[in-house]
Parts: C-alpha cells; structure tokens; sequence
C-alpha cells in the first residue's frame, strides 16, 4: 500500500503522536495523499463528545480506505467505544510510544525513503513528557496514557533543533503533565529544559503548551523571564475557582494557592481549562469560579462542559442538568470574550513582536491574537490600531 493520511483529534500531544505516524510511514516509503489507501485516526477520549467525533471520523474514513488504524486515547479506553464498526477497521490499544512502530509494521514497509517529514505549519509541537501519575476524580487521561514519563533531554533537543533547520519559528513544549519533565540521568527539569531549548540558534519563539499550576515555581517562571525567545503565556488549568468543587475533583491546590502562584508570573498572558458543570457545583460554586477567573487576571478560558468518563471516581455522577451546563459555559465564555477584549484594547497604540502565521493573521509574544499582512514566517514589528472580535488590527510599523 503506497498511500496514507493521518487525521488527529484532540490536543498538542494528539498532534504530536499524529506526526509520529506520519514520519514513520513517510521513511518507510508510503506517501501521504487524501484519497489514501490507509487512514489512521488518532483520537481524543476527553469528553462523551470527543468520542463521538473519532467514531465518526473512523466510520468515515472507512468508506473510502482499505484500512483504518484507530489509535491514540479513545483506543486505549475500556470497552467498547468503536464495536460495530466495519472490517476494515483496526483499534490499536497501545502506548504512544508503541503505535506508530506498530502501525508502520502492520502495514509494511515498500522502500526506505528517509524522508524529512515537515509539520507544513509555522509552529512546531515537540512532546517532551507523556502521561499523569496522578488521578483526579473526573480524568480518564491515567488511564489510556498511563503513568508520567519523560523523553531524554537530548531527544528533545535534537528534534527541536531539527524542527528549527525545517523552517518553523516557533516551538511549543507539550505534554500530558508537562511540569513533571525530568531527565534525571541528565540533571534537567522543565525549567533547566526552558533554558536550554530557548537558546538553541534559529529559533523565535519558544512556548509551553500548560502546566499545572503546583508545578508553576519561581524556578520555572524565572526561566521563562530570563529567556528572550520565551513566549510571555502560561496557559494554566484551573478546572473550578470553588475550594468545595476542587476536592471533589480532586485537584490538589485550593483557589488561594491557585491565585497566590499565578501572581508570580505577572505581565504574563494567562489562559486556563475550566469545567462547568461538575457533580459538586452548584450555582454558588459557578460564581465563585466566575470571581476567581477576574481574580486572576485570566483572559482566555477553554471551557469544558462536564463529561463523565467511564472508570472514573465520577463515572456514574452527573446531576448538573444540560441545559444548566449550557447557560453556565455561554456565562463563562461572554466572560472570557470580555477580558481579552479588554487586554486587546490596552494594547492600541502600542507595538509588538507579531510571527505571521497564515496570511493576515499571526500571534505576539503573549500569543494574543493579531490580524496583520506579512510574509507567512516572519515575525513583523506591528502598530496595534483597533480591536475586532477576532484580535488586534495592526498595521506593520
């Protein structure tokens, strides 16, 4: 078989392990095309939602691909998300340090091409640490990725070296438990690895795709403050702003903790995860949680209505009704709308760094968004003039 597409669902680490198919395939000689003899569809288990959609994703493909691999974390969930599908669908419950080796195996190789494999995209994901050792109440994560790991310091700075000579200007350090990084033979941990990969030649940017907030120490943000190629964002999850709700979560910090670290790194663009909806939270909770995201100076909030997930603490609680969750996640979301908008219109007259990431569009230093022409690559010296729903409207200084 000569031809592949690789479809991903879900997050940064999705997207990394997608790409992991795609060199593997690529070096043993197949080439990727759309109408492909084999589909791979690497898929999310976050939400019931994010199930459905890589059922989905895999039915469809099977109608036109010879052979569907479904991999990635809804394959490795218990039970039976993708039974009925059709024959040539194949679920492949490994590790994802395991699937693209199996999957290439599978399939067979027809040459040894070498080929350098580009991610077609200004910014690079490079997955440094897999998995979480720890278990909160409502996460199914533990299960299907297993138990925190981290690659070597120098794999990763290998391959980000590699991501800068193929032409992308930004690098995002990813993760499932990202502030877990250690190579311990190496002596590195996440902020050591900061400083480390901010230095390497070539590179504009560098990000962190999230840590959590335990792991946000004067260590880390001094590194991130101490290294010009680092991005001014942290993307920190706060799940609830409630201390009742964040026990039952089983989250180990309390909203004072939340509010106390994340101070640390003023002047920085804060972004969070917040879960509406939970067993525990009722519309009390809901309001503290809209006070703490204020509180916090937090400006984009990716909001989750809750999902029980099966073989969790919570799989069998979920009493918050739909139509509340929906009411709670526009409330939270008009909030959040608001708060960029604000620090959007701040930033009028002011100039900033801005990488151009697709025509007329691109992201700053503390990754705000901006609406501006320049060549797709190039980071451009810009003048903020207005703000639209979209981001900043700027004109090239």
């Amino acid at each position: 078989m000569g031809t592949f597409s690789v479809r991903f669902l879900g997050c940064k680490v999705s997207h990394t392990d997608a790409q992991a198919l795609r060199e593997r395939l690529v070096a043993d000689g197949h080439r990727e095309a759309g109408d492909a003899e084999v589909a791979v569809v690497n898929t999310c288990c976050v939400t019931h939602e994010a199930v459905r959609k890589s059922r989905r994703a895999a039915r469809r493909a099977a109608r036109s691909a010879r052979r569907v691999y479904v991999t990635g974390c809804a394959a490795n969930l218990a039970g039976d998300a993708f039974a009925g599908l059709p024959a040539n669908v194949r679920v492949v419950p490994l590790p994802s340090e395991r699937t693209a080796a199996f999957v290439a195996g599978d399939v067979g190789a027809v040459g040894c091409v070498q080929a350098d494999v580009g991610l077609d995209r200004v910014r690079a994901f490079v997955k440094v640490q897999d998995g979480c050792s720890f278990s909160c109440n409502f996460c199914v994560i533990p299960q299907v990725r297993g138990a925190s790991r981290s690659r070597s310091a120098a794999a990763v700075l290998a391959e980000l070296r590699k991501r800068v000579t193929q032409g992308h200007r930004e690098i995002v350090l990813t993760g499932i438990n990202l502030g877990c990084y250690r190579d311990r033979a190496a002596g590195f941990d996440l902020p050591r690895l900061v400083r480390e990969a901010g230095a390497v030649p070539g590179l504009a940017r560098l990000r962190l795709s999230s840590v959590e907030v335990n792991h946000l120490t004067d260590d880390l943000v001094a590194a991130m403050r101490e290294t010009p190629t680092v991005s001014r964002h942290l993307h920190v999850p706060l799940q609830s702003g409630d201390d009742a709700v964040l026990r039952a979560m089983g989250r180990r910090y309390t909203v004072a903790t939340f509010l106390c670290r994340v101070a640390r790194a003023g002047g920085f663009n804060l972004t969070s995860d917040v879960i509406v909806g939970f067993p525990a939270e009722d519309d009390a909770a809901f309001e503290r949680t809209l006070a703490t995201v204020r509180a916090a100076g937090i400006t984009k909030v990716h909001v989750f209505p809750y999902s029980p997930r099966p073989g969790t603490r919570t799989a069998a609680d979920d009493p918050v009704p739909a139509g509340t969750k929906r009411e709670r996640s526009e409330r939270l979301r008009a909030a959040s709308d608001a708060a960029c908008r604000r620090r959007w219109r701040g930033r009028i007259g002011s100039h900033d760094d801005v990488l151009v990431d697709r025509p007329g569009r691109g992201y700053a230093d503390d990754y705000t968004p901006w609406l501006v022409e320049g060549p797709v690559g190039e980071v451009v010296r810009a003048r903020a003039e207005r703000v639209t729903s979209e981001g900043i409207v700027g004109v090239a200084a």
